[in-house]
């Protein structure tokens, strides 16, 4: 398994982490998305990605899936000093791509919920 995903104790996210700094970090995700500007309609999921975090959310637009099905938005992944690295679903490829790292969550959560470049909402 990849380093990266297998998590660092040391950052309080990776397998050993308490459960309740997993629980508040899943909080504070849930808790942007409510206040996000795009798609306000739909109600994304917030699922675990290895040792990071992965929004799921309806394709409302049909852009990506012609049925309105699940689609991946973003996957925010905890790095070993404590930041993040937030990726956008490339759907073309099929293939995560990162948009921003050694981010503080707060910052990834703004990135994904105004997304003025449409690169997690299509």
């Amino acid at each position: 398994m990849n380093a990266a995903l297998a998590g660092d104790a040391r950052s309080g996210r990776g397998p050993g982490a308490a459960p309740a700094v997993v629980d508040l970090d899943r909080a504070r995700i849930e808790r942007a998305l409510a206040r996000r500007r795009r798609y306000k309609y739909v109600r994304p999921m917030v699922e675990r990605e290895g040792s990071g975090w992965r929004i799921v959310s309806p394709n409302c637009s049909r852009n990506v899936d012609p049925d309105g099905g699940p689609i991946d938005i973003a996957w925010l992944l905890p790095d070993a000093a404590g930041g993040w690295t937030l990726h956008a679903r490339d759907h073309r490829r099929g293939c995560w791509v990162v948009a921003a790292s050694k981010l503080r969550l707060a910052e990834a959560l703004t990135l994904v919920c105004a997304d003025p470049r449409r690169e997690f909402w299509p």
